[in-house]
């Protein structure tokens, strides 16, 4: 079975020229399909500061009001993903960039959460396996923002590690996916002052104690429940670490490895 890498990067690698440059030239030289999902957090924060809007985190998720939304799309789905895919382009990549609304692409619902109001925040229904299928049998490799819709013309921030979650899970049937989380640390650390404290494995059991411990908290949070959804839904594995090293983290040879 073809593999297929589902990576992740999020706004700290975003937001971080350099960093960024190396993680696509990365990219740019997997063999095989492989998709890029991105978010953008650190610099849409900055533009809601600058138009004064207020930002609320809930467990490293946005809380997303009607000027928010006007924000994340015009800051996820176009000064970044245009950015990334016109760097993939420069060296030779023929990407292309899509929000879940392009093509139907991801079809989700408003959150409904009783506890808790998440705005315009919206939780994946469907992937649309047949587009992807034919982007990438084109020769495509894909750079998807975390905007979708609902199907009745509303627009919805979607958490990015999910929207990489459910795209590695749709694909399962076809391909050995392989799904990343590429951020600016080396993986998941014990110690967040001390980069070598590396968890190379953790498993369910384990992370409930490291959560319970606060070792793993706020936006690292979103991921490894992402990855435990992953590996169920039939993803063949699950790696978090540093994203440049994208072929250490494909070898298995860096990062932290989630085992159900």
């Amino acid at each position: 079975m073809e593999s297929l890498y589902v990576i992740k990067i999020g706004g700290n690698i975003v937001d971080n020229p350099a960093l960024l440059t190396e993680c696509l030239q990365a990219f740019a030289t997997i063999e095989g399909q492989a998709i890029l999902v991105h978010g953008g957090g650190k610099l849409a924060t900055s533009f809601a500061q600058k138009m004064g809007v207020q930002q609320t985190m809930i467990e490293g998720r946005r809380v997303t009001d009607k000027e928010t939304l006007k924000i994340v799309t015009m800051v996820y789905a176009g000064h970044i993903n245009k950015n990334i895919v016109s760097q993939l382009q420069s060296i030779g990549v023929n990407a292309i960039g899509m929000t879940g609304v392009d093509g139907n692409l991801i079809r989700a619902h408003k959150r409904a959460d009783l506890s808790i109001d998440y705005g315009f925040v919206g939780d994946v229904d469907e992937v649309n396996q047949s587009l992807i299928q034919s982007l990438l049998s084109n020769g495509m490799k894909l750079v998807v923002a975390p905007i979708t819709h609902d199907g009745q013309g509303q627009l919805l921030n979607t958490n990015a590690d999910t929207i990489a979650q459910s795209i590695a899970v749709a694909m399962a049937a076809q391909y050995q996916v392989h799904l990343i989380y590429g951020f600016e640390r080396e993986g998941v650390l014990t110690d967040m002052n001390d980069p070598s404290s590396v968890m190379h494995h953790i498993d369910s059991v384990s992370y409930v104690k490291l959560k319970k411990d606060h070792i793993i908290f706020e936006g690292m949070v979103p991921k490894i429940d992402n990855a435990f959804v992953a590996l169920a839904g039939g993803v063949a594995s699950v790696i978090i670490g540093k994203a440049e090293n994208v072929h250490a983290l494909i070898k298995g040879t860096a990062g932290t490895t989630i085992k159900i």
